[in-house]
C-alpha cells in the first residue's frame, strides 16, 4: 500500500535523525492513520507500506529508510534538490 504522509510528530530533540517519532496521513475513507517511526520502518521492510510526501503539491518525493553514522535507523525523503528532508517541513500531526 502506498501512503501519502501529511504530518509528523516530533520530539524535542534537535538531532534530525531522532527528531521525528511518528508519521501520519489519511486513508481512502478520510480516516486518519498514524505510525511510529519504528512501526513504519518494519512495515516498509516487510513490503506492507511505502510512503511519499508531496512538496510542492503534485511533486511526489519518496520516503526511504536511512541510517545515521551511529547506526540509528530513521525515515527521510529522497533528494529532490530543494529540501534535504521534506518530512521535517510537514506540519505537526494532531494529538
Amino acid at each position: 500500500m502506498v501512503l501519502r504522509v501529511f504530518c509528523v510528530s516530533k520530539t524535542d530533540r534537535m538531532n534530525p535523525h531522532e527528531r521525528i517519532k511518528g508519521i501520519g496521513g489519511f486513508n481512502s475513507n478520510n480516516t486518519r492513520w498514524w505510525l511510529t517511526i519504528s512501526d513504519a520502518i518494519v512495515g516498509m521492510r516487510e513490503g506492507r507500506w511505502s510512503f511519499y510526501v508531496e512538496n510542492p503539491p503534485g511533486h511526489r518525493v519518496n520516503v526511504i529508510i536511512a541510517k545515521s553514522m551511529q547506526g540509528h535507523e530513521y525515515l527521510k525523503t529522497t533528494a529532490d534538490g530543494e529540501h534535504p528532508n521534506n518530512l521535517l517541513y510537514l506540519p505537526e500531526c494532531p494529538s
